[in-house]
């Protein structure tokens, strides 16, 4: 090693002695810096996460799936139909199990076979069960519970899941198969509103991160800053001071590594039972990726060093003292307008070429790099534009002139603590936008609290639901329909036939009269509609035709009508009868609406469970327009439980920023003091230059935010909307923890206002 080299790593080793040898203020310094790395470092282990939790989730699930249907029966095979339930805002899914045999595979978590009406529910839905109001769901998954799935068969401990024996099923009715667990590679996935609700969370936390490790490696640099002034008295030079920084910074990094791993070993126990269930996960899962943490080992250290080798350039360490240079800095406006502008040019231009709906697929390839150039683009240009405005505030009380005169003339560390819950707000408001927008899509039936049964049973034409459900609590009608497609005798193409009682005729198309043999063709404005006379095939090829009544009206489609071809036709049972013709069970497909009373507590909730006791593998929809769904309510929960953490970040991050600032001014603080200027009139001025900068970058921040969930709107195809609420939640809760956190450094001020505060050394 040359002489060079071996100098520079004993200065750097100087500097790392002698952060752990300054008694006990030392440690307290290197315990603070330690900790606020660690926190970051915490935090971005739990980023580091992330994929592995999905990659769990997805082998988990695919292990406990059903394999590939096999034709034969075996000794080895059962026959498996999926389960589909909701228990208030949650998913409970599962499947019928029948053995075929007694060597019949079972899912992971099932450690033997089910007897008819047997079941084994997950923990977290047994606690339901067992718990208060669980009277409303007694009998919906079986007749009695005999067990509990093993954690080996489910995603996560707050997972609602079920298995149920049956000896009900056939081949007609079922899969049968002869083991669980196939690949699902390319299967479902995320759309394209929760992947950028996702991008766009990741975006707003780590950039307060950064920020926050950042500020934490600054803990105690005035310290810092005589000790290396001693050093200059005993010979070293510049560069020499620097290297033994780095060197008392990098234990400071190293140590919070520690802390780091600590915090997310102690994390991943208390996280998992917050979890949403439709998002839960085992906390062994929460495992960073190899590589991930890697470089999050790396970066840290790397960075705290940096980061106090930035600030040292500012500061002129003589043996007698430490000068901190101050030059009034003029900004230039272009080059901090061309980064957002990028970032938005990226973001627009799926929308030119693609349209509505364009970041679909390929278009999301311009999404990630787009909305992090213009978050980055929006912290770069907060710096101009608090210049612009403080330089052209008017003079008020002398604790507003304070304030205003120390921005005028430096106002590059108020930003620098505001920057990150500029970012931070605005891209919480860019979440709320969208997730507001999703949750705003219209139903099935925008007006009525009503739940649609679909049975598959074979041989039903839904008419029995009628009587099945009568006398179950909040049912107030039950309107059968049957679905399915007709061809017309001619020429011509196949049209969607719905056959449905008078109550569903006059719900769904909007006419107020009806009797029992009225059709009608429903068709928005421009399809192509069937003409009166057109004759169609109801049924297999030779089945009784049935013609289209001459005085057949053609109406428009209500506003909320379900999804289906341009244009359909809807006709009661008797228009069908006076023809002689049956819907045969085969090409059409029962569809049962129970309209439902809101006054009725739990009425949702007993009509699942009264059709889960008639058919436990028949789906329940429920439409309720005040409800929303519940991937939606575990993405609100999620999304609240991040703001909060966020904002906890963001206010510790200023909290010692504010202090840190303090501590460089006492002794322009002491003079003031000393002069006779009130305490409390130099909080309220600390307070002020806080607030200033605050109030421009949340208004910068709101304009952003909103104008990025207006993008991510269009291009996932959603509805455009301003989420008024989310931007009051988010702007006025970052204020509160500004404010607060500002608030908690005032004392600080009676103390460095104290007249030892005009000592020197």
């Amino acid at each position: 090693m040359s002489r060079g080299r071996s100098s520079r790593l004993t200065e750097l080793t100087l500097g790392m002695r002698m952060s752990v040898s300054g008694g006990r203020s030392g440690w307290a310094r290197l315990a603070l810096v330690a900790t606020g790395i660690g926190i970051g470092v915490a935090m971005l282990l739990l980023v580091a996460s992330v994929p592995n939790v999905l990659d769990t989730r997805a082998t988990r699930d695919a292990a406990r799936s059903p394999g590939t249907p096999v034709a034969e029966r075996g000794d080895d095979t059962i026959l498996v139909k999926r389960m589909f339930s909701e228990v208030g805002a949650e998913n409970v899914v599962g499947h019928l199990l029948q053995p075929e045999g007694p060597r019949a595979p079972l899912p992971p978590g099932v450690d033997r076979s089910l007897a008819p009406g047997e079941a084994l529910l997950s923990p977290a839905l047994l606690r339901l069960l067992e718990g208060p109001g669980g009277d409303v769901l007694e009998g919906r998954w079986g007749d009695r519970v005999v067990g509990t799935i093993a954690p080996d068969g489910l995603v996560g401990p707050q997972e609602l899941r079920v298995y149920v024996g049956t000896d009900q099923l056939t081949e007609a009715n079922a899969t049968r198969v002869d083991r669980f667990g196939k690949g699902l590679a390319g299967a479902g996935g995320t759309d394209a509103a929760g992947l950028l609700v996702a991008l766009v969370g990741l975006t707003a936390l780590l950039v307060p991160v950064a920020g926050f490790i950042t500020t934490a490696v600054r803990f105690g640099g005035e310290s810092r800053d005589r000790r290396l002034a001693a050093v200059r008295l005993v010979g070293a030079d510049a560069a020499t001071t620097r290297r033994i920084a780095a060197g008392e910074t990098l234990v400071g990094a190293l140590g919070g590594l520690v802390v780091g791993a600590a915090l997310f070993a102690a994390v991943r126990a208390v996280i998992p039972p917050l979890i949403p269930p439709s998002l839960s996960f085992h906390g062994d899962h929460l495992r960073p990726a190899p590589a991930l943490a890697a470089l999050v080992a790396v970066l840290v250290p790397v960075a705290s060093v940096l980061v106090t080798r930035s600030a040292l350039r500012h500061v002129v360490v003589e043996p007698l003292g430490v000068v901190r240079r101050s030059t009034v800095v003029r900004r230039r406006l272009w080059w901090r307008v061309a980064l957002p502008v990028a970032g938005l040019a990226l973001l627009v231009l799926p929308l030119v070429t693609g349209g509505r709906g364009a970041y679909v697929g390929d278009g999301q390839q311009l999404v990630l790099p787009g909305m992090v150039l213009l978050l980055v683009g929006v912290a770069l240009l907060l710096p101009w534009f608090v210049d612009v405005t403080v330089h052209r505030l008017r003079p008020g009380g002398l604790a507003w002139d304070l304030a205003v005169r120390r921005l005028q003339l430096e106002s590059g560390t108020a930003v620098r603590a505001v920057s990150a819950v500029v970012v931070s707000v605005a891209s919480l408001i860019a979440m709320h936008g969208m997730l507001a927008a999703d949750m705003g899509m219209p139903g099935l039936d925008g007006d009525r609290f009503e739940a649609q049964v679909y049975d598959d049973r074979p041989g039903s034409n839904g008419a029995q639901w009628a009587t099945e459900l009568a006398g179950t609590a909040g049912v107030v009608g039950v309107e059968t329909q049957l679905i399915g497609h007709v061809e017309p005798v001619a020429d011509g193409e196949a049209i969607m036939l719905v056959v449905g009682s008078c109550a569903a005729f006059t719900s769904r198309t909007g006419v107020p009269g009806c009797a029992d043999g009225d059709a009608m063709v429903v068709a928005p404005p421009g399809a192509d509609a069937p003409a009166a006379g057109t004759a169609y095939v109801v049924g297999e090829p030779g089945s009784p035709t049935w013609t289209l009544p001459a005085d057949t009206a053609t109406v428009e489609p209500t506003e909320h009508e379900f999804e289906g071809p341009p244009a359909y036709l809807f006709a009661t049972p008797g228009a069908l009868a006076d023809a002689g013709v049956v819907p045969s069970d085969s090409n059409f497909q029962a569809n049962v609406v129970v309209v439902l009373d809101r006054d009725v507590e739990d009425a949702a909730e007993h009509v699942r469970t009264a059709v889960a006791k008639i058919d436990p593998s028949a789906m329940v929809a429920v439409n309720d327009p005040e409800a929303i769904s519940p991937m939606g309510a575990a993405i609100r929960q999620g999304l609240l439980l991040g703001t909060v953490a966020l904002l906890t970040v963001v206010g510790a991050s200023l909290l010692v920023n504010v202090a840190e600032q303090l501590r460089e001014r006492r002794r322009p603080l002491a003079v003031l003091a000393a002069f006779g200027t009130r305490r409390s009139t130099l909080g309220l001025s600390v307070l002020y230059q806080v607030t200033v900068p605050v109030a421009l970058g949340l208004t910068l921040a709101v304009v952003v935010g909103a104008g990025l969930a207006l993008l991510l709107q269009a291009g996932s195809g959603m509805p455009l909307s301003i989420d008024w609420a989310g931007i009051t939640f988010t702007a006025s809760g970052a204020a509160i923890v500004v404010l607060l956190a500002t608030a908690a450094t005032l004392p600080l001020v009676g103390r460095l206002t104290r007249p030892t505060g005009l000592q020197g050394e």
